[in-house]
């Protein structure tokens, strides 16, 4: 399967809130099992206090499905709870290496 298209999601936690957002991305994994246009899903860490998904899709229709899905719901539910307003990025995989 290929893919052409990407999210990158980033955010931080507030303060005292880190070990929260870890297990919240965590729990993520298992929403996205239910997708089967998310092709892969990343959830990041990249500095102490600031994290990210990465997932990555086959086409439009795929991400799309997937910011209105359950993944994006529970982002919105935990936004000023546990981490500041993310910042949502659309791009496009120019080329990609996936387990066959």
């Amino acid at each position: 399967m290929s893919v052409t298209k990407g999210l990158l999601v980033r955010f931080d936690a507030l303060p005292g809130k880190e070990d929260d957002v870890e297990e919240f991305l965590d729990s993520g994994r298992a929403l996205v099992e239910e997708e089967p246009a998310t092709t892969a899903w990343f959830a990041i860490r990249l500095g102490s206090t600031s994290f990210g998904i990465f997932d990555v899709f086959p086409d439009d229709a795929g991400r799309d499905a997937h910011l209105s899905g359950p993944v994006a719901v529970a982002l919105g539910e935990q936004t000023g709870a546990l981490f500041s307003e993310p910042t949502i990025e659309k791009l496009d995989v120019l080329g990609s290496k996936l387990p066959a």
